[in-house]
């Protein structure tokens, strides 16, 4: 797998699909890496040339020293995009990465096509519990949390019926290293983008879950309230619809993205 070294970090990624198709770029939540995608991947790059990778202090990219922040992280995938000769680009993140592509739109609007953010929030949770789950994690690592986060992730009805994708998934959190997971939980905590998302300017599409405990449907509603034009889809899920509702999400996406 390729490795770029941009804004002072290497980060691994992954280009798939027609060299002259529209850019599409994915930014994983917090905790996995772009192996979340997986099962979008069939579909998508059809269409585009599509640029996923795993966010700083993630999956097999550095962990470089933190605490980050979502400019950093947002001009990662800036630096990333041009070294990788894409241009201008459409974006989707899911939770963390939404938040990243929050900051992008605010920051960066000229370089995205489109927007789509998937359950996420303008702000994330408050201090204290920022605060809690980086204490969690520095006393017993990420697999102190990989449990918990499967419970928010996951409804009772998928983790009963796809037992072996939770599985999956929860590995994503255990692998993911302790510091880079504490980085970015740092980043969640101070970022706070309820005033600025109405500058941004992309068309943009929000997908929440009707059963997300981490970023309720209602902070995918005031996404939407607040930057002009948007649209908004809720899918009977939990936090990683992505995973859950994989159909649907997909036919979303891409409905979206190619319209």
């Amino acid at each position: 797998m390729p490795i770029a070294h941009v804004n002072g970090a290497h980060i691994h990624y992954q280009i798939e699909g027609p060299a002259h198709a529209p850019a599409l770029v994915l930014s994983n939540s917090l905790g996995t890496n772009f192996a979340m995608w997986d099962a979008q991947i069939p579909e998508l790059r059809k269409h585009f040339r599509v640029l996923r990778y795993d966010a700083r202090g993630h999956g097999q990219s550095e962990v470089t020293p933190g605490p980050y922040s979502f400019e950093q992280l947002g001009r990662d995938v800036l630096a990333l995009a041009d070294e990788t000769d894409i241009g201008n680009f459409l974006f989707c993140g899911l939770s963390m990465g939404g938040v990243t592509g929050m900051w992008l739109g605010i920051h960066a609007g000229k370089r995205l096509h489109k927007l789509v953010l998937c359950s996420t929030g303008a702000k994330i949770g408050n201090d204290e519990i920022w605060d809690a789950r980086i204490e969690t994690v520095r006393k017993g690592g990420t697999k102190s949390i990989a449990a918990g986060a499967m419970e928010r992730w996951f409804t009772p009805r998928f983790r009963e019926s796809a037992p072996e994708i939770v599985k999956r998934v929860k590995h994503m959190v255990e692998s993911t290293s302790t510091e880079g997971y504490i980085a970015c939980c740092a980043a969640l905590r101070e970022v706070d983008l309820r005033e600025s998302i109405a500058a941004i300017a992309s068309p943009t599409l929000v997908i929440s879950g009707t059963h997300d405990p981490a970023t309720p449907a209602a902070d995918g509603r005031f996404i939407v309230q607040h930057i002009p034009g948007a649209r908004y889809v809720e899918l009977d899920a939990a936090h990683l619809l992505n995973i859950e509702q994989q159909d649907r999400f997909t036919a979303e996406l891409s409905a979206f993205l190619t319209s």
